[in-house]
């Protein structure tokens, strides 16, 4: 069967629309992508990368050209470009992260394979441990309650994360069990362990259960992106973020560096008392958070924001000022609701976001090319100062000349 529309010189496969014909016999991962699209062709070099990097696994890593093949396009229900979709079976899967090779990787490999891993050696830990920087860890039979509901949750959260099962014996020297079942999540080194299954409600341990995984399947101290920042929103947490701003290099000034690493310096030592209530970390992007604020926050500063009403606070203090003790306090008073408030998520706060969203792009836009931008509004602008001038002139001039008909027909009365 022809697969291929053109050879491709990658490890990419091009495709047509035959895909819709066999796409259930191996998993996929299919970039959808239009020619003239610009983001689709920074995403180029990075999909050759991942196809390059799963080419050992039975994952097979194609692209659609969905201005020939709009019927592949239809079938999936692509709304943009590019999309990324991983096909299994009958199930598809959008994915919304970061666009880079290891996230790619990441989420095609965890869909591959059943929800939950089971682990049957204690060398495979290594390689786990290695490869993984955070994943579940279920320590026990395939029985049970807990088994049953962590085995619903794995299904849930597949996508974003890995989820194993093994038994105490293997697990032993990784994370010693005292009693079984048991639940961890395994980060920054380190296992956390989950209590909720000792309660006696069936409902109450299923829910419980969904909002520890969904808290805990990020680290402590993530960079946070335009990719990530709505699944972190998910939490319903309050995420407290460290504004920096990074180089084209990735690199990061040393006074905004020390001020991230005092940050995230305040969750590492008092994780016990805030982690259920603030999810930490840093962003680099200040046009996302100044978008957030609607307005430009000082570089690097602290902000606040509740996933739930969409509000966000700023400390009073300078960022001279703020210390791990300032930021507690101020972190006390946003919990007991004393802490100013700002922003919100009601019509007039969407409106001031946009205008301020459109204030800052054109800003931008002027910065980067002022003659282009005077051509691109002054253009339209222009012709519709045209437009305007063709339909008010005429009945000005029509209006004198009604005038001069009139003069001139009292002045025959009057001869």
């Amino acid at each position: 069967m022809r697969i291929l529309a053109h050879p491709s010189s990658s490890r990419v496969l091009e495709l047509s629309d035959k895909i819709l014909e066999f796409h259930k016999d191996d998993p996929w991962l299919l970039m959808m992508y239009a020619p003239w699209c610009a983001h689709c062709k920074r995403l180029e070099p990075i999909w050759s990368h991942v196809a390059q990097h799963l080419h050992s696994t039975p994952i097979r890593v194609g692209r659609v050209d969905c201005t020939r093949f709009t019927n592949v396009a239809n079938a999936f229900k692509v709304k943009g470009f590019p999309t990324i979709l991983f096909l299994k079976d009958d199930q598809e899967y959008t994915y919304h992260g970061d666009r880079t090779r290891d996230e790619i990787v990441k989420f095609a490999l965890r869909l591959s394979g059943p929800p939950v891993q089971e682990i049957t050696k204690p060398e495979s830990f290594h390689t786990i441990k290695k490869d993984r920087d955070l994943y579940f860890l279920y320590v026990g039979d395939r029985v049970g309650v807990l088994w049953e509901l962590y085995y619903k949750t794995a299904t849930m959260f597949q996508a974003h994360a890995f989820f194993y099962q093994s038994h105490p014996s293997v697990v032993n020297k990784h994370a010693p069990v005292v009693n079984v079942p048991a639940l961890f999540v395994y980060k920054e080194s380190s296992h956390y362990n989950f209590t909720g299954h000792n309660l006696s409600d069936i409902e109450k341990i299923n829910e419980t259960l969904y909002k520890w995984v969904n808290a805990e399947r990020f680290p402590t101290f993530p960079k946070v992106t335009r990719g990530n920042i709505n699944q972190l929103f998910l939490t319903s947490k309050n995420l407290v973020l460290a504004v920096v701003e990074e180089n084209q290099l990735e690199e990061i000034a040393p006074d905004m560096l020390e001020f991230r690493d005092m940050v995230e310096s305040v969750i590492k030592d008092k994780r016990e008392k805030y982690h259920d209530h603030f999810q930490f970390g840093w962003i680099a992007s200040p046009d996302l958070v100044n978008s957030i604020a609607m307005s430009v926050l000082p570089l690097p500063s602290l902000i606040v924001i509740n996933t739930t009403t969409n509000h966000h606070h700023i400390p009073e203090d300078d960022t001279e000022k703020l210390t791990p003790y300032v930021i507690e306090l101020f972190l006390e008073q946003i919990r007991n609701e004393s802490a100013p408030r700002y922003g919100g998520n009601s019509w007039l706060v969407r409106i001031r976001r946009s205008w301020f969203e459109l204030r800052s792009t054109l800003t931008s836009m002027w910065k980067g090319n002022p003659i282009l931008t005077m051509v691109l509004f002054g253009l339209p602008a222009g012709f519709l100062s045209l437009i305007c001038y063709g339909i008010c002139c005429p009945d000005i001039l029509d209006a004198d000349d009604e005038d001069d008909d009139t003069d001139g027909g009292s002045h025959m009365k009057k001869d």
